[in-house]
């Protein structure tokens, strides 16, 4: 596959050795980014190989089903309203904590991403506990969007915070008012970030085991679970693994698409920054501290609460046990969220600095795994494992490639986005005062977009720790982690001793999340 050739943003101006460098760099980064994409394809081959092993007949017929096609139904219904309403949250939310006077701007920014640290099942549960007959659809719905707002927000949050003050002011000396300066001017800045927020959201949605399953609305992956556990044929599985796979590819199109080359206009508009001037709130703030107020409450209080009056009422567990589960949780997720990083940096900066169709495929065959339940990427590892992988079947290094064919695209789109913010002159001026592709990546570009990287770092870390299927069937002999632990208990209802693990959890998720974002309003 011939490498990617970067397009340079200036032309008459530009050193006569930037575009040779920028596509040696490409060069370089190709065989990475291909590494990482035949990794996010395997249980692809998983799948294609299960669902036609009966013929295209069966195939089908199995599509036809009037109950395939109500499960794809609710799975594109749940995963439109989820979407929409995660991103205007987001928006709505970003704003109010970095372009207005609200007090405690720096609080509020942290304490509205630690939802993220919560996993579906958990909050579904304890949803449960406290509410009785909560219809499927909207239970589903509402448990969704509570732990699924961050992925939006954060992104979105990131951009707001690189807004160059200069335009929105010179727009209202001219007479524009403080909606249409956000429209016309704040909007097509943040567009690339609200889209990759909006991308991950519905691909979570769509891939979410826990909360459909406890609240009992029958998506494509809830069918998939009772598929693979009620029937030894995996053949119906594997055929609606694929219609994931093919609700995966129509919204990483539409995204592409809808992005287009704003995010190449924008990042041509990096420079220095000044913190903008707040707008003023006035009697505002009152109303908008109850929204606040009551988007924490909904989707962190109800959680928390819940397990700490659980864990006061356990009359015991063992704490070496929990130990024992929280460092190994906090060993693979951190070896997670490293491999992923790392996988995401050659995919991201080509994504952000070249249009040519390898690194479409690249960037595109990310997200597939991201859209597949948990336990249909285990399936396929463990296939993998069997077949190929022998000397590291049932081990760590087996689990690490679940996880990057599952979170690769929480890395990749953060990386890119603030891959998107680095201008590409300055790449120029450091080639043309002699410096060496390499050198340009780890001196001018690294540094530019570590702050994105380490979002997405952190974003994957999380979502490890939250990991269940795979987890389960992939982690070596006698290795617990909080999740397994979790979910041990909980299948026999006994939440008192599910608890401690879970508050463990909540612990572990919240610290890096508040670290992480301290060091990025910095």
């Amino acid at each position: 596959m011939r490498a990617p050739e970067f397009t340079p943003v200036v032309t008459a101006t530009s050193p006569p050795t930037a575009g040779r460098g920028r596509s040696g760099l490409a060069r370089l980064l190709v065989i990475p980014a291909a590494f990482a994409a035949i990794i996010a394809i395997v249980p692809l081959v998983y799948l294609a190989v299960r669902s036609t092993e009966q013929g295209i007949g069966a195939f089908w017929a199995e599509v036809s089903r009037p109950q395939t096609l109500e499960l794809l139904t609710r799975s594109v219904l749940i995963s439109v309203v989820v979407t929409i309403v995660c991103t205007l949250l987001a928006l709505g939310l970003a704003w109010a904590v970095t372009m207005t006077n609200l007090p405690g701007r720096a609080v509020w920014q942290a304490t509205l991403a630690l939802p993220l640290a919560v996993p579906t099942y958990v909050a579904a549960y304890t949803w449960l506990g406290n509410v009785s007959n909560l219809p499927p659809f909207f239970g589903a719905t509402g448990v969704l969007i509570a732990c699924s707002y961050p992925y939006a927000y954060l992104p979105i949050l990131a951009a707001m915070r690189r807004l160059d003050p200069q335009l929105s002011e010179v727009a209202r000396s001219l007479g524009l008012s403080q909606r249409e300066v956000f429209w016309r001017i704040t909007a097509p800045q943040i567009r690339p970030a609200a889209t990759s927020g909006a991308l991950l959201v519905g691909l979570y949605v769509m891939s979410d085991f826990g909360a459909v399953s406890l609240m009992r609305y029958d998506t494509l992956t809830r069918g998939i679970y009772l598929s693979y556990v009620g029937s030894f044929d995996r053949t119906p599985a594997a055929i609606l693994g694929v219609l994931l796979v093919l609700m995966t590819l129509v919204i990483v199109l539409l995204e592409m698409r809808s992005r287009g080359a704003v995010d190449r206009s924008v990042a041509s508009a990096r420079g220095a920054r000044r913190a903008p001037i707040p707008a003023r709130l006035g009697w505002k703030k009152v109303p908008l501290l109850f929204g606040l107020s009551l988007v924490v409450a909904i989707s962190l209080g109800i959680p928390v609460v819940s397990l700490l009056r659980w864990f006061a009422k356990s009359d015991s567990f063992e704490g070496g046990e929990l130990l024992a589960a929280a460092r190994n949780s906090l060993t693979v997720s951190a070896l997670g969220a490293l491999v992923c990083t790392v996988l995401a940096v050659p995919i991201a900066l080509l994504a952000a600095r070249s249009r040519s169709r390898s690194t479409r495929i690249f960037e595109g065959a990310t997200y597939i795994g991201h859209a597949l339940p948990g336990l249909v990427i285990a399936l396929s590892m463990v296939f993998l494992g069997v077949k190929v992988l022998t000397p590291i079947y049932q081990r760590t290094p087996l689990l690490l490639l679940a996880y990057v064919a599952l979170f690769l695209p929480l890395a990749v789109a953060a990386a890119r986005t603030s891959f998107g913010q680095a201008p590409p002159l300055l790449d120029d001026v450091a080639r043309s005062l002699g410096q060496s592709p390499l050198s340009v990546l780890r001196r001018v570009t690294l540094p530019i977009a570590a702050p994105g990287i380490g979002a997405g770092s952190a974003l994957v870390a999380l979502t490890c720790i939250k990991e269940l299927p795979a987890t389960l069937l992939l982690r070596p002999t006698s290795m617990n982690t909080l999740a397994t632990r979790i979910w041990t208990e909980t299948e026999v209802a006994d939440y008192g001793r599910a608890a401690p693990y879970a508050v463990v959890m909540l612990i572990m998720g919240a610290l890096p999340m508040m670290i992480l974002s301290r060091t990025s309003h910095r």
